[in-house]
């Protein structure tokens, strides 16, 4: 499998295409092939492997190096502590979690830990794909249902009318809530980041639009629990 995969690279960099590497980290043999299928059925991703416990994924990840880590940390044979190893060991590597629902405190901490993306297992194949590619390029991307949890009271999803689109926030736009949630206004966030006000009102508009937050208090809630935001420099 190693000699494959070298070559496998090899003919890749030669071709001068870039593919996205994927390596799937699942206890379940049916969800590791599913997730498998659809890396292999994408003309961008190439899968550099599948680990069944955490013991071979650490094996996994030294061979091969992917650019994205598929995991499922709740699942047997895995834990959430093992996001923060993977963290240190392999900063390169982005994570993106796909799981069953979860309480938020332990949605909060994956976050917290270093999980760029997350997505429920309930969520369909072009949400998982163009969670991979924002993954790859260290762009958040989290299921609109993900996104319901951390803004509501309940410490356990609850099933209503929220779909399971993806919510996507670009590089600016972290940027800009970032700014917000730091007090500036929108002239300050402008010249803060070279732009103009429209654009800031722009892309606070796009910024509410996308996580369906309408009051400042539910954005700067989002900020901190994506931790985009230090809760601490919020009392300054």
């Amino acid at each position: 499998m190693i000699i494959i995969m070298f070559f496998l690279n090899s003919i890749i960099n030669l071709c001068g295409m870039k593919k996205i590497k994927v390596l799937i980290a699942d206890n379940s043999y049916l969800i590791r092939r599913g997730f498998c299928s659809l890396i292999e059925e994408s003309k961008d991703f190439l899968l550099a492997g599948e680990a069944e416990t955490a013991e071979d994924l650490s094996e996994k990840l030294m061979l091969y190096s992917p650019d994205v880590l598929v995991i499922d940390y709740a699942s047997r044979y895995f834990c959430i502590d093992d996001i923060s190893v993977i963290r240190e060991c392999y900063p390169e590597v982005k994570i993106l979690a796909i799981t069953y629902p979860q309480p938020k405190t332990v949605v909060s901490k994956a976050l917290e830990y270093g999980i760029i993306s997350y997505l429920w297992k309930d969520c369909g194949e072009e949400e998982i794909v163009e969670a991979i590619y924002s993954t790859s390029k260290n762009q958040k991307f989290l299921c609109s249902k993900v996104v319901d949890l951390l803004l509501q009271k309940s410490q356990f999803y609850v099933p209503g009318k929220v779909s399971c689109e993806g919510v996507k926030l670009s590089e600016r736009e972290i940027e800009v809530l970032q700014s917000i949630t730091e007090g500036l206004a929108n002239k300050q966030i402008a010249d803060k980041l070279f732009i103009s006000s429209h654009t800031v009102m722009t892309h606070r508009k796009n910024i509410m639009g996308k996580l369906k937050i309408n009051n400042m208090a539910s954005l700067v809630m989002y900020a901190v629990r994506e931790n985009l935001v230090n809760p601490a420099a919020l009392n300054n």
